[in-house]
Order: structure tokens, then sequence, then C-alpha cells
């Protein structure tokens, strides 16, 4: 992604004339297509507050992290995408995941980073990607710069920015899946589809909620995503909020109005987690983050430690994806056994 052969400046332009016309699903001429004549569009979306106008659906949409492509196939919408980017593990525990087949139906991209040159190639006429998600000012490739190429936007809820600052979350992280999975389905034309997932994952929430105890301490949970000098973990707005509170944990950094971001040890410390659930990811999987947790000398006392309990998720259950209402069943029967011992 970041090194993709570019183009001649006379393709790129055609490209961007083209993508101009059709993006974002713009009319191009008088052809209608099967949506079109439902009577379905124009449709008018709000998303992380921007307001858009749908002509029809997208048809070469370019999706960016692993969660977000799930949004999309969990939605049945393969057909509508130019190709994915993710890394390697956008297919770890795929085997009891419904919408696994996505990845070999829709082109893997790059496992790189998203770029300008990469969506060009793509011939995409909507990028859905988020805020530190692809999206970011340092690599100038943001919803702003896109539509300079008439190439359309559709950023992630969970990421959405609050505030004058780049803080990021407005509004609880199921509610932003449910709401990124409505909002979609308008776009696409697949409400009934988008309401039968958000009413399935509900469901399971609710079942996994209903073994809870409703009496007595909840075990108090701090999620370790990664690093050695600071934790990198998550905040309110961020995938494990929900998934430790709705399991029936109580979330030590749920005092953090942001979604991930970096704290202190001292902070672990002090707030004495009995367990942690790691972010299994990246070059350094999950076993090797659960050995440095147990051999780092300040987390010595640390209840979570002293009893080794660490629980192990994917990163794709902890984003915002359709993975999150199986990461909350799973997580709380973790933890019932933990109340239990």
């Amino acid at each position: 992604m970041r090194t993709t052969t570019m183009r001649t400046a006379r393709t790129a332009v055609a490209l961007i004339v083209v993508a101009a016309l059709a993006g974002c699903g713009a009319k191009v001429g008088e052809a209608k297509d099967e949506s079109e004549a439902s009577g379905h569009y124009p449709v008018t979306v709000s998303n992380c507050g921007v307001r858009t106008t749908y002509d029809k659906a997208p048809q070469r949409v370019v999706t960016n992290d692993v969660g977000i492509a799930e949004i999309m196939f969990a939605l049945g919408l393969e057909k509508h995408m130019a190709g994915y980017v993710a890394p390697d593990y956008r297919t770890s525990r795929t085997a009891d995941v419904p919408w696994k087949d996505g990845y070999d139906k829709v082109k893997w991209l790059s496992k790189k980073q998203i770029n300008k040159e990469l969506v060009l190639d793509a011939k995409a006429d909507l990028v859905f990607a988020g805020w530190n998600y692809g999206f970011g000012e340092g690599t100038d490739f943001t919803p702003a710069s896109l539509k300079k190429l008439g190439i359309g936007s559709y950023v992630l809820t969970e990421s959405c920015r609050s505030g004058a600052g780049n803080e990021r979350g407005v509004m609880p992280p199921l509610e932003a899946l449910y709401t990124d999975l409505t909002t979609l389905g308008k776009i696409f034309d697949v409400e009934d589809r988008a309401a039968e997932l958000v009413a399935a994952f509900k469901k399971k929430v609710a079942d996994a909620q209903a073994g809870i105890p409703r009496d007595g301490k909840r075990p108090r949970v701090f999620l370790y995503d990664d690093g050695r000098d600071k934790p990198f973990t998550s905040g309110a707005f961020a995938g494990p909020h929900d998934i430790i509170t709705k399991a029936g944990g109580d979330h030590v950094m749920a005092d953090l109005k942001d979604t991930w971001t970096t704290v202190s040890w001292e902070t672990v410390v002090e707030r004495r987690p009995d367990v942690i659930v790691i972010n299994n990811y990246g070059d350094v999987n999950g076993e090797r983050k659960k050995d440095f947790l147990l051999s780092y000398p300040p987390l010595k006392d640390v209840p979570a430690i002293k009893n080794k309990r660490i629980f192990v998720l994917d990163y794709v259950d902890l984003v915002e994806s359709p993975r999150n209402p199986d990461a909350i069943a799973a997580l709380a029967r973790y933890l019932k056994g933990v109340r239990a011992s």
C-alpha cells in the first residue's frame, strides 16, 4: 500500500473524472439499475455528523481493516466491493464465522497502508475506513482528500471524532456497530438484512447477559493491546468497553473518553484489575504478550497477574465488527469462572 506503481498523469486524470461522475452512486447518463427502479433512491444518511445523499448503491467499495471488511461481508455486500485492505491476521479464526467466504469472494488488495494510489487503481467509488483505521492527516488520506479525487467516504462510527481535538467516540461501541449496520443497510438497500443482523446480535448479547449473576462483585478488567514502556489500551468508546461491561466485568479504564489510547503502568497497578484481556494481533502475538505481563516486575502484585487470570481475544473480536457479540459471550463465560473461583 505504501508503494504502488503510479499511473501516468493522463490515466490518473481520466480516473478522477470517471470517479467524480460515478463516486458515491452519482448517476451517469440515463441508465437505470434495479435499485433505482425500486424507488429506494435517492437516500440521505448521516455518518459522523456528515449528511450524504446517494442516488444509487456504490459499486466499487474499498474497505480498510478486517473488522470493517467483515461488516460488509455480514451484510452480504461482496458484489459491491472492489477489494479490501487488511494485514495477515485478517483471517484469524475464521472457521466459525458465517461470512468467512467473503475473503474468497473479494480481492485482497494489500496488507500494508491504504493510500490514494491504491484506491485509484481499484477504481473505488467509496472508501469505508475510520480515523486511525486508515484515515489520518499524517498520510493525507482523509475523506476531504478523497473527495477531491471524486471518491466518497464512509467513516467507521466507532472512530467518529468528538469535540475540537482528535479524541474519538460519540456513542457506546455496540451502538456504533448497530448504527453502521443500519446506515449501510440504507445506503445499499439491504435494510431487512441489516435489521436481522442487529436483532440477532442484540439477542446474542442478551443471552450472554442472562447468565451473569446480578449480585456480587464484578471482576475488574483491563484491556492490554500492546506496549512495553507504556501500555496501549482502550477507553469508553472502543469496542472492549462494551465487551467487558456487557460480559459482566468492570472496565477499569471506563473514565477515558476516547477509543484507543495510551496510559501508564502506574495507573494499571493503582486500578488493580482482576482480569487482563489481551488483544491478539501483530508480530507480538497473544502468548508473547501474556509472557511479558506475567514476568513484568511492576505488575507482580496486581491480582490478575498473581492469579494468572489472562484472557486472549483476537483483534477482530475487539475492534468494531460483527464478531463483538460472540466476544461478549466468550468473555462472559470466562468471567463467570473467575467469580466461581
